[in-house]
């Protein structure tokens, strides 16, 4: 496999529809927001998105959710300790930062991606590691092209937790959501750090492929089936490593604009891209 050699950036346009894309932990998971009004995804939430698609994809990942385990590990350190060559590369003398980097790399897809902050204490005196990885793929947080409304409604427990209580469907809570929205979020691939990771064209390849299929298999009550919707991801080639033009000329080529008052859907929104001179865009369809 070969080490990319041309710098990518690329956009995700998707939209969101009676569905809470990322709730806010600090204002009762409310979806996003930011103080202009417009819908706001987390750079987080988005690569967590990411990993999940390639871990379906049969990608090995290093950081995986609680509820999508495959090799039943509760913990990073087991992880890390179950894989006999970084074991061995963080004891005594045979300790080797740039051996174990490179191991973890080759280890695991989302780390040679998105880099990784090994930092684990030592259970024996000699054991210890702190090994920092910079990833070559940047994501942003995912923006709403106008402002959002967000609806809440109070919803009741209708059968008790545990034996004895006395609370039933007078117990309250609230569940939220978007109404709707068209979000897009940009990214970029950086060659300097691809090399250092390994990370490949086939690597970018289903990258690419992660982000058309995004919301695959990630339903739950609050982001019901088909609520959240990929429309297009634009990728950029670039001829040469550092790129004929910047990442953020590339982006802002793209602009989104609605063409009635009131956008109620995806096709109430308009594409318009600037080609930039040399440079090829590839326009793909979520699936």
């Amino acid at each position: 496999m070969t080490v990319l050699n041309h710098k990518i950036d690329f956009s995700v346009i998707f939209s969101v529809e009676n569905a809470n894309p990322n709730g806010d932990p600090l204002n009762g998971n409310r979806p996003r927001q930011n103080f202009d009004g417009y819908g706001e995804v987390s750079d987080v939430c988005l690569k967590r998105k990411i990993r999940n698609r390639l871990q379906d994809m049969g990608e090995s990942i290093f950081v995986q959710s609680s509820d999508r385990t495959v090799d039943g590990f509760t913990s990073l350190r087991e992880r890390a300790d179950h894989n006999e060559k970084l074991k061995e590369l963080s004891k005594g003398k045979k300790a080797d930062p740039v051996l174990y980097e490179k191991a973890a790399c080759e280890s695991w897809f989302d780390v040679r991606a998105f880099g990784q902050v090994f930092a684990f204490k030592a259970e024996k005196k000699g054991e210890g590691v702190s090994v920092g990885i910079r990833g070559p793929v940047s994501i942003h947080p995912a923006i709403s092209i106008d402002p959002i409304n967000i609806t809440s409604i109070q919803i009741t427990k209708s059968v008790n937790s545990e034996p004895g209580e006395k609370k039933g469907s007078d117990t309250m809570g609230m569940k939220h959501r978007v109404d709707f929205g068209v979000y897009r979020f940009n990214g970029s691939i950086n060659t300097q750090l691809a090399e250092k990771t390994g990370f490949t064209n086939e690597d970018a390849e289903k990258l690419k492929q992660a982000l058309i299929t995004l919301f695959e298999n990630d339903a739950s009550s609050a982001r019901p089936e088909g609520s959240m919707e990929v429309h297009k991801v634009y990728w950029w080639e670039h001829n040469s490593k550092l790129g004929q033009y910047s990442s953020a000329k590339v982006h802002r080529s793209l602009e989104i604009k609605p063409k009635v008052d009131n956008p109620k859907s995806f096709e109430d929104y308009e594409m318009i891209l600037n080609e930039l001179e040399g440079l090829k865009v590839d326009v793909y369809d979520g699936k």
